[in-house]
């Protein structure tokens, strides 16, 4: 499918912005491009630790802690209740860590993924209350958890909430939520679960302390488990800017160094040993092998993996993780060819059709989030994949900008059993005999909210620049906004024309990617797009093309050169 270029306008000041905080005017545009003004592009350039919010600036984080404390001292069974994705794993360990750490009687529990589904679970409270426990936490969960909670209360045991996600008009019925915008707003909105779980633990290392500034055994603490965080933000994919920024490039800095065993051991599965580990590695080795666990079967082990589990555990563990990991993948390209073809077959790929629907007996409910944003990759819709079992469905959406799921699953929760889930991703529940209904009605709602523009595949642009301009300097900066994500997207740009020099060629094991070189007539830069070899005859027959690309460094041989990673190739008409 063709791509839509959509450059960002220039900004009019850039020129004098440039001069005025001594930057590269392409700097320059991605600093305004991201919202950053000169109160506020120096601490996005240089992020310091000292610019982390106070946890007494998340709403419910300094009363919950009180309570934590005070029954860490009445040495009250306290149970982490989290959730079975990395963000609730990475979250729940570090709070696990911090209240083993003060002596605590703690344990912690993770639903089964597919057996019990997403929350807290009125059987699992009982379970627990059976067990012993006095106080739960939950983690990444439970913000719409009413009936748990009052079973809870019900039972005389205490719970906190601490979640991320978006809550009902109503909230459970608990002794403390933890939230950053259930209670009312807070200066960051954008924490996620293991972000929570972060400013929570600080909030009770206060306490102990009995002071805002921390002792330094408990600094030292927050310090390493900064990484479990980082992990966290970048795997939920929550705007990388402010400090969500701060906590993961501190936290990604801080994890080749860190000192909890099974973290090593999966950094060591991923081949990530001794390396600088940064967001595509989060998002493409570490999250994946965390996630397998409970895509394919149950999450406990990675929970194992970062809190009980010694040297040699926890290599079984991560080489168990290594095969899941394998399996998952496997099993997520025969899903993706099956979905594939039925989006063709039952034609919701054509212009009147806004959205996907699929459900099907045979698919892994662990795998088809992952399948489903394959979908919206391919296809550009928001996209609702549901596995059958026994006359009850397990679903998972992914979106696409301009529609919010939740919203759009509110309006379709006539239909549903049970939903949760922010703008981005969701999951449910829904009986069989209610699919097609709520099929018409989901797609009713993206007929409604998006225009035929809206499923356009695009390329978002942040400039059009001379290729002579980009040096190896500006490139450099250009990796120092590092680590990229939602909020702080990796800077694609817009070539002008430029000529071909030389033939280009295919390389690869498939010969899929396309190697070239272009020049501006004063400046000439090797270029690979990957997947892109379809475009090689076209680029040989025109040679001449605008090129919309990544900058990157290639230091083969010691030899640092800029280069440019081809995204996609436009030819004269």
């Amino acid at each position: 499918m063709s791509k839509e270029w959509n450059i960002s306008p220039p900004w009019p000041e850039c020129e004098s912005q440039a001069r005025a905080w001594q930057v590269h005017p392409l700097i320059a545009q991605l600093l305004y491009n991201r919202g950053l003004d000169g109160s506020n592009y120096r601490a996005f350039l240089q992020p310091q630790m000292t610019d982390l919010l106070d946890p007494q600036t998340l709403p419910g984080a300094m009363a919950a802690a009180e309570y934590i404390v005070g029954a860490l001292h009445q040495q009250q069974k306290i149970v982490l209740y989290g959730d079975y994705d990395v963000d609730g794993i990475t979250g729940t360990a570090m709070l696990w860590h911090l209240l083993s750490l003060a002596g605590g009687h703690v344990d912690w529990y993770v639903p089964h993924r597919l057996e019990e589904g997403y929350g807290i679970n009125v059987e699992s409270i009982h379970k627990l209350q059976q067990d012993g426990a006095r106080l739960i936490i939950s983690v990444d969960c439970g913000i719409t958890a009413h009936a748990a909670a009052a079973q809870a209360r019900e039972l005389g045991m205490e719970l906190i909430i601490t979640d991320h996600h978006t809550p009902q008009s109503e909230l459970p019925d608990c002794r403390q939520i933890v939230h950053p915008t259930a209670l009312g707003p807070s200066p960051n909105p954008h924490l996620c679960g293991a972000g929570v779980a972060f400013k929570l633990a600080w909030a009770v290392a206060q306490k102990l302390s009995n002071s805002a500034k921390v002792s330094s055994s408990l600094r030292e603490f927050l310090l390493n488990v900064l990484g479990l965080a980082a992990l966290g933000t970048i795997a939920d994919v929550v705007p990388l800017i402010g400090e969500n920024r701060i906590i993961a490039r501190f936290g990604l800095a801080g994890l080749p160094n860190n000192s909890i065993v099974g973290l090593q051991a999966l950094i060591e599965s991923a081949g990530l040993t001794g390396s600088k580990i940064n967001a595509y590695d989060v998002g493409f080795k570490l999250a994946p092998r965390l996630n397998a666990a409970g895509r394919m079967g149950h999450a406990r082990l990675a929970l194992e993996l970062l809190t009980r589990a010694d040297a040699t555990r926890a290599g079984e563990i991560a080489r168990y993780l290594e095969e899941q990991n394998r399996a998952r993948q496997s099993l997520e390209r025969k899903i993706v060819a099956q979905a594939r073809d039925m989006v063709r077959h039952q034609e919701m790929d054509r212009p009147g059709c806004r959205a996907i629907v699929l459900a099907d007996e045979n698919w892994h409910a662990g795998v088809i989030g992952i399948v489903a944003s394959r979908l919206v990759d391919e296809f550009h819709r928001p996209t609702v994949l549901v596995s059958l079992a026994n006359g009850v469905g397990q679903g998972s959406a992914r979106s696409v900008r301009h529609f919010e799921l939740d919203l759009a699953l509110q309006q379709c929760r006539e239909f549903l059993l049970s939903f949760g889930g922010h703008r981005m991703a969701a999951g449910l529940k829904i009986a069989t005999l209610q699919l097609p209904a709520f099929r018409e009605a989901f797609i009713t709602q993206a007929n409604n909210r998006l225009t035929a523009a809206d499923l356009q595949a695009r390329l978002e642009l942040e400039a059009e620049i001379p290729l002579r301009t980009l040096d190896e300097q500006t490139v450099r900066t250009i990796q120092e906004m590092r680590p990229f994500g939602m909020g702080n997207p990796t800077p694609r740009l817009a070539s002008d024309w430029l000529e071909l020099v030389g033939e280009p060629r295919l390389v690869g094991a498939s010969k899929d990617h396309l190697q070239f070189s272009v020049t501006d007539g004063q400046v000439q830069r090797r270029a690979i797009g990957f997947g892109l070899g379809s475009l090689m005859q076209e680029l040989r027959d025109h040679r001449r093309c605008r090129v919309a690309f990544e900058p990157i460094i290639n230091d083969f041989r010691g030899f640092p050169a800029v280069e440019l990673q081809a995204l996609d190739l436009q030819f004269p008409q």
